[in-house]
């Protein structure tokens, strides 16, 4: 049996697959961000505003996600987890506006 990963080693793949985890997420949202804007101009003048400002919201959230990612990419090995329950913060809150928004859309 090879011997497990050097603590660091492991921390910093875990980290690596997190932060390729995050990346893949956000363009995912930034991919639906970009469905609901389409749908947006397909509204009504006083639907679209509405629907502007929920996008807006969510590309403020996709700027805050971001930069809690690139926090977390340069992460020392200390502050990791710190930094990891932020991003996990800023994700949960990213979802649930996108599903807010969503739901007016529909």
């Amino acid at each position: 049996m090879p011997n497990p990963l050097p603590r660091g080693e492991n921390a910093m793949r875990q980290r690596d697959e997190f932060v390729e985890e995050m990346k893949a997420r956000l363009d995912e949202w930034n991919a639906d961000i970009d469905k609901l804007t389409a749908k947006a101009r397909q509204a009504s003048d006083e639907a679209r505003v509405k629907y502007q400002e929920d996008i807006e919201r969510l590309k403020k959230r996709q700027a805050e996600t971001q930069q809690r990612l690139e926090e977390l990419q340069h992460a020392s090995g200390a502050a990791w987890e710190s930094v990891r329950q932020g991003m996990e913060d800023s994700w949960e809150l990213m979802r649930k506006a996108f599903r807010d928004a969503s739901d007016r859309f529909k």
